[in-house]
């Protein structure tokens, strides 16, 4: 069985990997059928030189009925090469651990719950402004009342 797969190149912490045409038996920084393309995961992601792959061999071992590997078939999509293909989960190692799910869990229920606060304590100074607001109107429209002040004599 042939695999279009990645195979590692570069130095460590500065991987580089050649998409190449493989048995599936051979290690996979081994032999190989034939280069493919490029991958090169340290440059940015909108550079030319990210990934590289020659349409015309791909489609070649394609037909010769080589399977590409997840990663090889994402890249493919990319370049409009073929459908696009959805990852599948394999394990669950990946997922925090109970203890770690519930304090998330709990954290997300706070910051919930202050957003709640927030947006209630907001409501009420809106409406305390809103009364204050129709409380003045009233007084304004209110005929005013005079109080006569009695003038005190000094003694």
């Amino acid at each position: 069985m042939i695999k279009i797969r990645l195979a590692r190149h570069g130095s460590k912490k500065r991987p580089y990997y050649h998409i190449v045409a493989a048995d599936a038996r051979a290690p996979r920084d081994g032999k190989f059928l034939e280069k493919i393309g490029t991958y090169n995961p340290m440059v940015a992601k909108d550079h030319a030189d990210r990934l590289k792959m020659d349409g015309e061999k791909l489609k070649v071992w394609l037909d010769k009925g080589a399977q590409p590997t997840e990663r090889v078939s994402l890249f493919m999509a990319k370049l409009g090469l073929g459908p696009k293909v959805e990852f599948s989960v394999k394990t669950k190692q990946h997922l925090p651990k109970a203890k770690a799910q519930q304090r998330l869990k709990d954290s997300e229920d706070k910051k919930k719950a202050a957003e709640e606060a927030k947006k209630e304590a907001e409501l009420k100074v809106k409406e305390e402004a809103e009364a204050k607001k129709v409380a003045e109107a009233e007084a304004k429209a209110a005929p005013v009342e005079e109080v006569p002040v009695e003038e005190k004599t000094a003694e």
